[in-house]
This record gives structure tokens, sequence and C-alpha cells, in this order.
């Protein structure tokens, strides 16, 4: 949610700023912002609507020459979409402009303290309280004024400010709301997203809570809240620009969901060694894993979807039970946790506001965490005690595909390693599924090599007012997702049911011409499902069925039929996917609809 880029350096910061933001559209905004420092002081200008409103106004920047900046791209939580109400914000004086992503929860009583003392307010939100208070506590000390703010302010926030007294540097601080700090030659970044300075450097610190941040041209200081400096390491970003770039496809959604069987690849074969799963950064001893009586999996939206898998794949191999709880409800209703509970906390970028503030609740009450995670570095992977990282490379497209698909492969190891371990399984299924595993990324290339099949039965639905996805076990949790899919990027209403609820009311919304995406996948539970087919057909439904090539007749029942290849039972969710992502983006397609950037939608969730 929101983007924020920071620059000094000898070129013109405003085209910089905005290349930047360019980079971060996909976090989801509705106006936009920069504030440059020149011969006349600092500058701001900014639009509500997309960012090419105002690269427009600025002349690509041209309009404000300077070479120090901050930008900023806003997704309204604190009054509308406005010019107003956009980012950056400037103190009473115009000493101070601030850019900030996250939320200030105690505004209100800060604002009114600053009213009484006849301070004027020309926004809606909680970010123009921080300019006024820098105002108020600005004592000729950038980081001592920084220092005061942040002491007075609740909540999370990730802010790049500058000062007209200041015409060679700027500050920066986060909390609970990613920041990086860029390193270039004579030119230093700050940004929420490594993805918006890649271009112009790939090395990188980042930023702990309440760590403060002071960038020249030629110098980066960082101090904590007492303004002692501290010594960072330096992070090389090592995956190809190339990644965060489109590479002729109309959408970023489409390239990542081609580029699964690699991301999967790169994410299983570095952790299978001499035919075992290997997870070499995993701490806990085999003492520690008996000793568990308890998992629970938290998560937010597709990695919620991801955790269903997880407790069905997890009791099925282990033997431990397995609890999934939203992560935005996890820490509200005193959940049970103690020394022999490990949570498993789920996250494409590490910072999700919910899920982190999850991860917090589960640690004091004594949990061991670990955390599957795509960003190294990230506020979630360095809570944690243990880290696996998905290497699913940089995921632009809100609607998630090859971080949920990596997310999965990654509780399967998991799933495998804990067995193993706890001597669940025997070695021959031992054995079949890691096997199976690796074959996963040659499979899902040979479900994208007939997606033209998907393609065509999306034609004929994309006009659907409501599309219903039914599946038991396994199945349903994939439905989930399926239906996720289709409802973030389509805008058509859509709901996911376990099949065997049908009659417990849902059926009575089944009418004529009504489609219904079925999961049969399993051999367990596949006449089950059938049966469920058959009622919707009775009521008028149409049937596009996801099956393997194992089960020879569901043409028989089903209007339309997807096969996916054949693979052991846990892992059938990582293939049954497949087609669902398909059937999504192409409906979303077909209607025209902005794919890669949904309506009201953000790819990361930074606030509650």
């Amino acid at each position: 949610m929101c983007g924020i880029v920071g620059y000094v350096g000898e070129k013109q910061a405003a085209p910089i700023l905005l290349e930047g933001l360019s980079k971060l559209e996909y976090r989801g905004y509705d106006s936009a912002g920069i504030a440059v420092f020149g011969t006349d002081g600092i500058t701001v200008s900014k639009a509500r609507g997309r960012l090419s409103v105002l690269s427009e106004k600025t002349e690509d920047g041209k309009a404000v020459p300077g070479v120090m900046g901050i930008g900023h791209t806003r997704w309204a939580t604190h009054g509308k979409p406005s010019d107003v109400n956009s980012h950056p914000h400037i103190s009473s004086s115009g000493r101070f402009a601030v850019v900030h992503n996250g939320i200030i929860e105690n505004y209100i009583s800060l604002k009114k303290k600053l009213q009484a003392k006849g301070v004027e307010f020309v926004s809606e939100t909680d970010t123009e309280v921080i300019a006024h208070l820098f105002e108020y506590y600005y004592n000729g000390d950038m980081i001592e004024t920084m220092i005061k703010v942040i002491h007075r302010i609740e909540g999370s926030y990730a802010l790049g400010v500058l000062c007209a007294d200041n015409p060679e540097e700027f500050i920066a601080v986060r909390k609970s709301s990613p920041m990086i700090v860029g390193l270039g030659e004579g030119e230093n970044f700050i940004a929420s997203d490594v993805t918006a300075i890649l271009k112009h450097t790939r090395t990188i610190h980042y930023l702990e809570d309440d760590e403060i941040v002071v960038l020249s041209k030629d110098c980066v200081k960082v101090y904590n809240i007492d303004k002692e400096e501290i010594k960072k390491d330096v992070f090389t970003v090592n995956w190809d620009v190339s990644a965060a770039e489109k590479g002729g496809y109309e959408h970023f959604m489409m390239k990542e969901i081609e580029e699964q069987p690699k991301a999967l690849r790169d994410t299983i074969s570095p952790r299978i060694k001499d035919g075992k799963v290997v997870l070499d950064q995993f701490s806990m001893s085999d003492d520690d894993l008996k000793k568990l009586k308890k998992i629970h999996i938290v998560a937010c939206g597709s990695a919620y979807h991801v955790g269903v898998v997880g407790k069905y794949v997890i009791e099925k191999l282990c033997r431990i039970p397995v609890e999934v709880e939203v992560a935005s409800e996890f820490r509200y209703h005193d959940p049970i946790i103690d020394a022999d509970t490990l949570t498993i906390v789920i996250s494409q970028s590490g910072e999700t506001a919910d899920t982190l503030a999850a991860l917090k609740e589960a640690k004091q009450r004594g949990s061991r965490i670990l955390s599957i995670v795509n960003v190294v570095g990230s506020a979630i992977a360095n809570a944690s005690d243990d880290v696996i990282y998905t290497w699913a490379g940089p995921e632009i497209a809100v609607a998630t595909t090859k971080a949920y698909s990596t997310q999965m492969a990654v509780i399967y190891l998991i799933a495998l390693y804990f067995a193993d371990k706890l001597d669940r399984i025997e070695k021959t299924e031992y054995n079949k599924i890691l096997s199976e595993i690796e074959s996963l990324p040659d499979k899902v290339s040979e479900i994208l090599s007939q997606k033209e099949d998907v393609q065509y039965f999306a034609s004929q639905f994309y006009n659907s007012k409501s599309i219903f996805f039914i599946g038991r076990n396994l199945d349903y949790a994939v439905a989930l997702e399926g239906s996720l899919k289709l409802k973030e990027i389509s805008y058509i209403h859509s709901e996911a049911y376990a099949a065997g609820e049908l009659k417990h009311g849902t059926i009575s919304l089944i009418e004529e011409g009504t489609l219904v995406v079925s999961l049969a996948t399993g051999t367990e539970l596949y006449e089950k499902t059938i049966s469920n087919v058959k009622e919707v057909k009775a009521r008028g439904a149409v049937v596009l069925g996801i099956t393997t090539t194992e089960h020879e007749h569901t043409e028989d029942v089903c209007d339309h039929v997807v096969k996916v290849p054949a693979t052991h039972p846990v892992l059938l969710p990582s293939l049954a996917v497949i087609p669902l992502q398909l059937f999504g983006y192409y409906v979303a397609s077909l209607k025209g609809c902005d794919i890669d950037k949904p309506r009201n939608l953000a790819k990361s969730v930074t606030v509650e």
C-alpha cells in the first residue's frame, strides 16, 4: 500500500522520482506527488489519479528542477483521493515536506493539540500532523526532531522528510512499514521496494524499526532512537532487472503465471539433496519437533489459502493438529499458544501488517515462529526464529500467482521434513512424494502449454454475473484461491464452497446458466464431488470441471473439462490452481480490466 521513493545526488531528482514511483504502481494508489529541493526551496507537485497525470503536470519532471527530492503514491485511508490529500504534505511555513506510508493512530489528539496552538490544517489526512509536528519540535537538528516526532506518534509508518534548512541531505525512518536504502556512487536513495531503484543500484540496507537514516549524495548514516550511529549490513540484490519488467507480455500477471515452473524449480531444487529434504536454515532440533503439540498457520488472502492446503497436508503426513487462522482475527481471540506450539507465518512481502502483528502476539505467548516469505530482510523474516524463503523473484501483479505456488511448495517440503523427523512416514511413501515434488515444475509447464483451452472457455463466460467454485478436502482449499483470483481482477462476484455444504443453503443460488467450477482431482472423494456436480446440473448450472488425467469419464457429467497431470494426492493443489489462475486472467482480460492494478487493491497491505 502506497509507495515512497527518495533521491539525493547530482542528477535531476524529479524524473528519477517519477520513474521510481512507476515501479511501485503495483502496490496500489489513487494519487501521487513529489517534493523537490531547488533554488527556490521546496517545490511540491501532486495530483489525484494515475501517475501519468502527475508526469504530464510536471512535464515528466522537467518543470520541477533540483537534485534532491521525495515522491509518493497514495492509497487513501484518511480523506478521499484528491490533490489536497495527496502526499507530500508540507508544514505551515513550508520548511518541511513529508511523505508517509502507514497510519498514525493517535493523529486526532495530536491534531487537536496543534490546532489549539494555532496550526491550520488543509487536508483530511493523518500525515499532515507529522509535517506540523516537525515544525513544532524543530530546533535546528533534524535527527533530534525526528526522534521527538516518533516518540509522539503511534501506529505504523515509513517517513521521508525534506527540510528547507538542509539543502544537501534528507532524513527517513521506518516502523512496521517497509523502507530500504539504496547506496550509489555520488547518489543515494530510499524506497518502499527495491524495484523502484534497481535501475540505479543493487546495493542496499534494510532498515529495522525505529532506525533513522540521513542521506546526502556522498554519505548514508543510520541512527537508533538514542541518536547513536549504528553499522548496517550491506546486501546485494542478485536478481535481474528484467525480472521486474514485462518482457513482452501484455500484463505482469501472465508473465508471472508463465514464470511458475522456474520459480518452483528455484524454490524446490536447492532444498533436495541426496534424496532428502534439507532445510539448512531451520534450527529446530529433532527433540524440539517431537515436543510439538500443535501448529498454527497464520496468514492473509492467498497466503491464508496456502495455509488451508498446509493444514490438510501437515495433518495427513505428520499427524500434528494444525489450526489455520486469518491473521487479522488471530490476535483478537486470545489464542491458546505456548512453548509447545509452532506458528507458521506466511507472507509474500514479509511486511503484511496484520500478519506481522499476529507473529508478535504468538511470539509474546511463547510460540516458536517459522516464516515463509519471499523478501529477504523483511520485517516478518527479521522477527522470526526461522525463515524459509520462496525464491519466487519479484512479483509485480497485485493478484499473486508464483508467490502462492512457491509458498505451497515450501509447505510440502516442511510437511515432508517434519514427517521424516517424527518417523510418521514410510520410506517408500517419502520417496514417492519427494519425486513428485521434483516433477512439479515440468507438470506445471505441461498445463501452461495447453492454456488456449482455458482461454476458449473464458471467452464463453466472461460476462457472467456470479460464479461458484466447489470442491472437497484439498480441492476445496484450491477452490478458495480460484474464486479469489477471479473476483480480484475481473470484479465478478465469486464464492467458493465445500461441495458437501451445497445442500445446506448454497444450492439455492444456482439457477439456469449459472457457472460452477468444480474441482475433482483427488481419487478418494471424486465420486462424491461428481454427485454434487449432478446436483447443480439438475438445477441448470453450467459446469467447468477441473480433474486429472486419471479420471476418464468427467466429460460425461461436466460441460467442459480441463485435465491436469496426475501426481501424489497431497500435491494436486499445485497443479489444479494453474487453470484457475488462467481462467481468472482471461476473464479479466476479455472484460478489459486493469489486471495488474485492480481497483481498491494493493500488493502489500501494510496497514491494519
